[in-house]
């Protein structure tokens, strides 16, 4: 195994390990960072763990982390060319709720280009990886993106803008579209495992808007590694700075694309 995948696995199953023997517990420790966002002590000690976890395997590399970057800190070295990403509970609201559906997610970048990504459900005990250039990975099975060729019968995995309420209305309208066009859509609460669902074929496609880098940094190098791609509602490749992110196989992509044609979308949305 890549060595840098080895911790990260490492760190992912140490902070799995917590939200296993912690979700749903009434003892918790819950905050409203803004409306509609939780963190809870067990965020805060699983991102200490897989900060320790990796600067002691890398001393002189960067760790930028959902909880810690709220506070304006960044832990290692701030100018070192590798940058670990890491959200320590992606899907906090199930975790405190005891949904067991969340994810610890862990990506390296190396100048700027991914190249470790790492999403693991501690609840299932599945560990979705992947390294440049090497594949994507289920519990080390090989796996791709499904091989539908239009949205006719596709399931698409999404998430209302809670966080951005004035693009609720106007997303609710691409929703009804989307609906139109597709299946069904699922909406479960946690962007990273919604992407991991892409690359191995439970989901034909994935659409949301308002992500941080650490909700999509892992999934997206996951994606691409099992031969999809990720693209913002444009079709550019926009998404890292705009965190809205559309992905799928190439031809389910050019179909999301088409339901999220800027020219029809609100101006918001776009």
């Amino acid at each position: 195994m890549h060595p840098m995948l080895n911790i990260a696995v490492r760190a992912a199953r140490t902070a799995g390990n917590l939200i296993a023997r912690n979700i749903g517990q009434s003892q918790l420790t819950v905050e409203e960072k803004n409306k509609d966002d939780l963190v809870t002590n067990i965020d805060k000690e699983c991102e200490q763990t897989i900060a320790r976890i990796l600067l002691t395997a890398y001393r002189n590399h960067c760790v930028l982390g959902e909880e810690s970057t709220a506070n304006g800190t960044v832990l290692g070295n701030p100018d070192s060319e590798y940058q670990w990403i890491i959200d320590p509970i992606d899907g906090t609201t199930n975790f405190v709720t005891g949904i067991p559906h969340s994810a610890v997610s862990i990506a390296l970048r190396h100048n700027g280009i991914t190249e470790v990504g790492v999403v693991f459900d501690p609840m299932l005990n599945e560990m979705f990886t992947a390294v440049r250039g090497e594949g994507a990975f289920l519990n080390e099975r090989r796996i791709r993106v499904g091989s539908r060729t239009s949205l006719d019968g596709a399931i698409i995995g999404t998430a209302f803008p809670v966080r951005y309420r004035e693009r609720m209305l106007p997303y609710l309208e691409l929703f009804g579209k989307l609906i139109n066009n597709c299946a069904d859509i699922r909406r479960m609460g946690s962007a990273s495992l919604d992407l991991c669902y892409v690359a191995c074929g439970r989901f034909d496609g994935y659409l949301e808007q308002g992500l941080k880098i650490w909700d999509f940094a892992a999934g997206d190098l996951i994606i691409r590694e099992a031969g999809g791609i990720v693209t913002d509602f444009m079709g550019e490749p926009g998404y890292a700075k705009s965190g809205n992110l559309v992905a799928g196989n190439p031809k389910v992509l050019r179909n999301l694309l088409k339901v999220c044609d800027p020219q029809s979308l609100p101006a918001i949305l776009r």
